[in-house]
């Protein structure tokens, strides 16, 4: 029985890729380096400033040039947080889907919070989401189940009664860890070397509104 239903943020419930490559290509600019094509930046989009500054340009967070790269790049990626991202295609139809049924749903992700509302309000979606579960709510972000059980705990329902949506193996793991079921997004920022075949889901979607077979 499914009573609830939680979505990863960038990857699964909104193609975020292009404005955080945008921002990407914006410190890479500043540091006199040609763009990187959106579709190499893509899936690494789920990966945060730390994984993106990595494949933009090599650095580790560690190392002493990180700070001022990622300062860079977040202060574009707040000023243009919603300049091209937008639904995946079907999920606007998902969300309408299980609003009809009742079915409340909710977004955990990774993304900050200072980021994560914006977003959301941008997209149209801060008041539809039942709760906003943000990389910084909990003490422990995912692969850690926190975030996923503080979600339940919102929403009244239990875990095993909640279907989590994601599109990296760290969605899986905290959904497994939490009790609850896990759906692959498919449609994701899935990286050509990873085998989701692999990340012990109970099935997964080619869309997001293939969600509805498993609900």
């Amino acid at each position: 029985m499914t009573d609830a239903v939680l979505f990863d943020l960038d990857g699964t419930f909104a193609d975020t890729a292009p404005d955080l490559a945008a921002a990407l290509n914006h410190v890479r600019g500043l540091r006199g380096l040609p763009p990187m094509p959106l579709d190499t930046i893509r899936p690494q989009a789920s990966h945060g400033s730390a994984g993106l500054l990595k494949l933009g340009f090599g650095i580790e967070p560690d190392a002493a040039g990180f700070p001022a790269l990622r300062e860079a790049f977040l202060a574009h990626y707040t000023a243009h947080i919603c300049d091209q991202t937008r639904l995946f295609p079907g999920m606007a139809q998902l969300l309408d889907t299980l609003e009809q049924r009742g079915l409340p749903w909710g977004i955990v992700t990774n993304k900050p919070h200072r980021f994560t509302l914006p977003l959301m309000r941008a997209l149209g979606c801060e008041q539809r989401a039942a709760c906003l579960i943000s990389g910084d709510t909990c003490a422990r972000a995912k692969p850690h189940p926190d975030p996923l059980l503080k979600a339940s705990e919102l929403l009244g329902v239990a875990p095993q009664h909640c279907l989590y949506l994601g599109d990296d193996k760290r969605d899986m793991e905290a959904a497994q860890a939490a009790g609850m079921r896990c759906i692959v997004a498919r449609y994701g920022y899935i990286d050509a070397r990873a085998n989701p075949a692999d990340w012990g889901a109970d099935g997964d979607a080619e869309t997001p509104l293939a969600l509805l077979d498993y609900i």
